[in-house]
């Protein structure tokens, strides 16, 4: 981790000013914002509203909007994004005319910080900490998109800040809040869950990236569409020129700017293992496979593995993850289901066919099957199942979905399930995972001093300076 120097008071605040002055001129709001939501939100009666600013509102920012206005407990006062001239982001313009617009989200804190009490951000990968930090600073609760952050060390200051802060924060992996969290979380406490040794995680869905990027070697370039503002798109990334094959939707594609289908479907599979096994940071990352390396794009297939020491009286677990359409785990014959060939009489096992992203969790004495998201974990064979089923432990089946956890928690009625404590350190796994895929080979990481033993091209890659003009908000 580099040292950035940390001096709040002479911090720059999103529009030039001194954070001092813009807080001063924001005082009304920003003096009671770290106070305990309950008086913020006086009594938290059910018709209390929060007041939300939406940063980033097309394409995944359409379907937050859309998912979280649901719960009926907010207020749209604010949309911003980089091309509100584009066609994507013109049905919520439409949607929320009384919410105030806004191509510059520092313009929106200097205009109208008093008037937000919390920031949904669904802006790309590498656009997610400038702002999310700035939110937090001005004592404004923040649901952001997963992965939380592009960068090692990004992740690491979002997990400070939100703990000074003092706000709700929320990570925005849905399923977090779905059937699986809650019985994994009881299967855990019941002794169900326990021992495992060894975990597979996939997703063999098609990318944007299949088929093109192995070709890449350098950036494409073509006009910056009218009304967009390019280089704030690019926030405090590596500058690049404008093109379709990043905005708007094929950013997740590059390096520079996403984390592959790892960063992306992550946090959707592996999120309840990482929390209740308590695994923490590897000691080892290996990349196993590389289909079609790139320097500036992500593989066409990776496996990457992950070793996992000793937690307490949990033993090592090695989890490794496979992506790519053909690349595929192995799954053991004995696990598939068994049945009769009405033709021959004899019975066999058919073997587990893998389809959609999932993941195989292995124990010392059993084996669960689960999906992404919310998706139950199933036990394997299914005759062990049929076994254990009168035993095993319930869940509660009826609870806030993950849109909804956030905004009871900026009312103080809930916590929330993905706050920056538990989803930081699970991002900062696919943030190793992404180096790992980028550069290959073993690379041995030591997890009290976040750093990589064996490699100083790693090292770099976990906690990249920003581009000049930004550096501001790693000090915040």
């Amino acid at each position: 981790m580099q040292d950035t120097p940390r001096s709040p008071s002479s911090a720059i605040s999103p529009s030039g000013t001194s954070r001092r002055d813009f807080l001063k001129r924001s005082a009304a709001f920003g003096a009671i914002s770290f106070l305990p939501a309950r008086l913020l939100f006086g009594q938290n009666k059910p018709s209390d509203q929060v007041r939300l600013a939406c940063v980033g509102i097309g394409h995944r920012g359409h379907a937050n909007i859309n998912n979280i206005v649901q719960s009926g407990a907010c207020e749209i006062v604010a949309l911003c994004d980089v091309d509100l001239q584009g066609a994507h982001t013109q049905d919520h313009q439409a949607k929320f005319p009384k919410a105030r617009k806004f191509s510059d989200w520092r313009k929106m804190f200097d205009a109208m910080s008093d008037q937000i009490d919390a920031v949904l951000i669904s802006t790309p990968d590498h656009a997610h900490f400038s702002v999310t930090m700035t939110a937090m600073s001005l004592g404004k609760h923040v649901y952001v998109e997963k992965p939380l952050a592009h960068t090692f060390g990004q992740v690491e200051r979002l997990i400070d800040l939100a703990k000074r802060s003092g706000v709700a924060t929320q990570m925005g992996n849905q399923g977090h809040s779905g059937a699986n969290y809650f019985q994994f979380k009881e299967w855990t406490k019941a002794g169900i869950i326990k021992d495992v040794t060894r975990v597979t995680a996939h997703m063999n869905n098609p990318r944007r990236w299949h088929g093109w990027g192995q070709d890449v070697t350098e950036y494409f370039s073509e006009p910056v569409p009218p009304g967009m503002d390019w280089d704030l798109w690019m926030d405090s990334a590596a500058v690049h020129p404008h093109s379709a094959r990043l905005h708007p939707g094929e950013w997740r594609s590059w390096f520079d700017y996403g984390c592959g289908a790892f960063g992306d479907w992550g946090p959707h599979i592996l999120d309840t293992c990482h929390e209740f096994l308590e695994l923490g940071l590897p000691k080892k990352i290996t990349a196993v496979k590389r289909d079609g390396p790139n320097p500036l794009v992500f593989p066409q297939a990776s496996t990457i593995n992950f070793a996992f020491g000793k937690r307490g009286k949990m033993p090592a677990c090695d989890v490794t993850w496979y992506d790519g359409t053909e690349n595929k785990p192995v799954v053991e014959e004995e696990l598939g289901k068994l049945e009769t060939n009405p033709e021959t009489g004899k019975t066999a096992r058919t073997p587990i066919e893998i389809k959609r992203p999932g993941k195989i969790i292995y124990s010392k004495d059993l084996v669960f099957q689960g999906g992404s998201h919310s998706s139950h974990l199933h036990l394997l064979p299914h005759e062990v199942y049929m076994d254990m089923r009168k035993d095993l432990p319930r869940f509660p089946q009826k609870n806030s979905n993950h849109y909804a956890n956030f905004l009871l928690a900026c009312k103080g009625e809930e916590e929330t399930r993905s706050p920056f404590h538990i989803s930081g350190p699970l991002t900062q796994v696919f943030n190793l995972g992404c180096i790992a895929q980028k550069l290959g080979g073993d690379l041995k990481f030591n997890p009290k001093k976040k750093r990589f033993t064996n490699s100083k091209a790693a090292n770099a890659l976990l906690d990249p300076a920003p581009r000049k003009g930004w550096e501001q908000y790693y000090a915040l």
